[in-house]
């Protein structure tokens, strides 16, 4: 920590002493002092103290934050813009774990035009400098802003060559030839003729269609009052041009205005942002920002996203619409409003036109993400046929696993996942049938043997077990292969648990013709993808054999004896608490229980006394334990 912050432990008694109450910023700090998460709050106490408060709503990520923090550290400031204004610095300083970070680096291309110079020429930048000159954009992609240059250029007749002096030529460019330029740097043109092209300019690059086309209209029938066919001619043919140019812009608001609107979508963990930038009623572009590993809810994403995004933009327009509401929209308001130096007003809209346009925003939004999430598994499961060194790619994987009971009930399973994705529809269960006793290997390949007679086999079996069960597979497979031919098999993997005494911490992947497991860091999506499978594939045998065993706990010997039901085998074993106690019963004592008649009881007797309540060696056991099922 260095020597000009002051840090404070996680003491709640202590905290309430020193925190104030006024606006500002806290800062929670991990081990070795580094920031691990920056917030802003109106009153510093109250949100503070919120962290400390056992809820069992408290969202995961803030849970885990709490656990990793080690100390804070607070800031207090005079007003709540400030607080704006410091938090999205420190944010930017120390880029946080537990933040939600804008990771925008790409710098997007403008436009420039210096207005100050004599003949302004218009350029394209990708940094915005204070220094007088007109920015407009920025564009959502460099084909953009060269299309709207390309436009510019045919229509509009600015000098083209580079540099703020103007250097004079002998011959103009082949620009004049083409009709394209003015030529201030080889013939006289007046600034005042040029100053009202740089005025059409900026008039369509703000997207002031309207009135730039009203004042060409007005001087081409001036043109042509004084019988300058020529020059009404041209300016009729820029209006054409503008028109077109225009009426490819789709129009989404009547009233012209400038507007931003935001939407948002997500799905597992991954987060979609899509802004549409509206101008003068016109959608002009958009762009979008993916926010990945991030469990965080909307409002929060959507809340980060308006302080780190509009404090480094130039043009900000009048409304900025939102498909999630922000808890300190009106803060937010105020603080843009600064910067913009206008008004601008974020809304949250309920009905209307407005409403329309943020769904419109948040269908883009889902429409990018579904595209980035095949992306994203496409690359995962190349990735696993690359570093698990598979002849295809795995579309379809199939987890298997066993479970039992030393050696009772043994069954196996199937958990089938395509594309990433668990397949329910294709989950199997077999129940054990030519393996006695305890052996995971033999069980594991009868499962395996069983699977592979059915059609539609899988690209990859997974077993859960190390590289024993994975020899047991591979066997069954090679003499499935050297029985049949050719005939397409899957292939096999095992994932191990670690083996704590050899220290390890990390499961391990065992691939047929390799003696050593492959290693990946816990959080590596290959290895997460395979412990999800290996998990569904446990859950799913746990779950089958319980189901099983539970049901030969409840069998008994006394569901044979015509007449004893349910109820009055329940009734039975309450009352002589176990099947033991039962055998050994008198006539009379039977009799004795509710239902039980002395006919129904010289069955009971006669059924348990002729030595068929033990098909099994164990079955008194079974039948002990069923009072606590039943």
């Amino acid at each position: 920590m260095s020597p000009d912050r002051v840090q404070y432990p996680l003491d709640l008694e202590s905290l309430r002493k020193v925190l104030p109450h006024g606006p500002g910023v806290y800062l929670f700090a991990g081990p070795r002092d580094k920031v691990i998460y920056v917030g802003k709050a109106k009153n510093l106490k109250k949100r503070v103290l919120s962290y400390f408060r056992s809820s069992n709503h408290t969202p995961a990520k803030t849970a885990r934050m709490m656990k990793m923090a080690q100390g804070l550290e607070f800031i207090l400031t005079l007003t709540e813009k400030e607080a704006f204004i410091l938090e999205n610095d420190l944010i930017k300083k120390f880029k946080p774990r537990y933040n939600i970070i804008l990771r925008d680096d790409k710098q997007y291309p403008c436009l420039r035009l210096n207005i100050r110079e004599p003949y302004p020429r218009l350029g394209i930048v990708r940094k915005i400098k204070k220094d007088g000159a007109l920015y407009f954009g920025p564009f959502s992609s460099a084909n953009a802003v060269r299309s709207t240059t390309r436009v510019i250029s045919r229509v509009f007749k600015l000098r083209k060559c580079r540099g703020q002096k103007l250097k004079h030529r002998e011959r103009p460019c082949i620009n004049f030839q083409m009709d394209r330029c003015l030529a201030p740097c080889a013939r006289t043109v007046s600034n005042e003729v040029y100053g009202e092209m740089v005025k059409q300019v900026r008039l369509f690059l703000e997207g002031r269609n309207t009135e730039l086309v009203g004042t060409l209209k007005r001087d081409m029938a001036d043109a042509a009052a004084r019988l300058d066919f020529e020059k009404a001619a041209e300016i009729r043919d820029r209006v054409r041009a503008i028109q077109k140019t225009v009426e490819r812009q789709h129009v989404v608001s009547p009233r012209m205005a400038d507007q931003d609107i935001i939407g948002i979508a997500q799905k597992e963990d991954v987060r979609q942002l899509a802004v549409m930038f509206v101008r003068r009623g016109h959608l002009l572009g958009s762009r979008h920002f993916l926010f990945e590993d991030s469990n965080a809810a909307l409002v929060e994403v959507m809340e980060a996203f308006l302080k780190q995004y509009y404090s480094g933009q130039v043009f900000i327009p009048g409304t900025i619409l939102l498909s999630e509401p922000v808890e300190e929209r009106e803060s937010l308001s105020e603080w843009i409003s600064e910067m913009a130096g206008k008004k601008v007003v974020i809304h949250f809209p309920q009905r209307g036109g407005n409403k329309k346009l943020v769904q419109i925003a948040v269908a883009n939004a889902e429409n990018l993400l579904a595209g980035h999430q095949i992306t994203r598994k496409e690359a995962l499961l190349e990735s696993a046929r690359s570093i698990l060194n598979l002849q295809k790619v795995p579309r379809t994987i199939e987890g298997l696993d066993i479970s039992n009971l030393q050696g009772a009930d043994a069954v196996g399973v199937v958990a089938a996942f395509k594309d990433g994705e668990p397949d329910r529809r294709n989950y199997l269960n077999y129940r054990i049938k030519h393996i006695d006793g305890i052996d995971d290997y033999g069980m594991m390949a009868e499962v395996v043997e069983r699977r592979i007679a059915s059609p539609s086999l899988p690209d990859l079996f997974l077993v859960d077990g190390g590289k024993g069960h994975l020899s047991a597979v591979k066997k069954v497979l090679d003499h499935q292969l050297e029985t049949n031919g050719a005939a397409p098999l899957p292939e096999v993997i095992s994932l191990a648990k670690p083996d704590e005494h050899l220290g390890e911490k990390h499961d391990k992947i065992y691939i047929p013709g390799r003696k050593n497991p492959i290693r990946m860091g816990p959080d590596h999506p290959v290895l997460f993808l395979m412990m999800r499978i290996r998990d569904e594939a446990h859950r799913r045998a746990v779950t089958y054999h319980r189901k099983l065993r539970s049901k030969g706990l409840t069998r008994s010997v006394l569901d044979g004896i015509p007449g004893v039901g349910k109820q009055r085998k329940k009734s039975l074993l309450k009352y002589f608490k176990g099947i033991n106690s039962i055998a050994k019963a008198e006539v009379e004592e039977l009799c004795a229980v509710p239902g039980i008649n002395r006919n129904l009881a010289l069955k009971i007797a006669d059924r348990l006394s002729s030595g068929r309540a033990k098909e099994k060696g164990d079955q008194t056991q079974v039948d002990e334990k069923a009072q606590d099922v039943i």
